[in-house]
């Protein structure tokens, strides 16, 4: 359990990284907005899936202009 600790962040955290406050960034992980695993009734954000997400937001964005 303590290497998934490691790779993983709870959904506030997750968040926070992207600065949106607890009950939205349970709201975003509900539409699959912020990507989770569920593991018994806790949801945990992959960090890595998190990071590629916000990468894709990045590039769509570049794109764009």
């Amino acid at each position: 359990m303590e290497r998934l600790q490691e790779l993983t962040i709870s959904v506030p955290e997750a968040g926070r990284r992207i600065s949106c406050g607890r009950n939205l960034s349970y709201r975003l992980a509900r539409e699959g907005k912020i990507p989770v695993i569920k593991l018994g009734k806790k949801l945990r954000v992959p960090i890595a899936a998190l990071e590629r997400m916000l990468q894709e937001v990045g590039r769509k964005e570049e794109s764009a202009r």
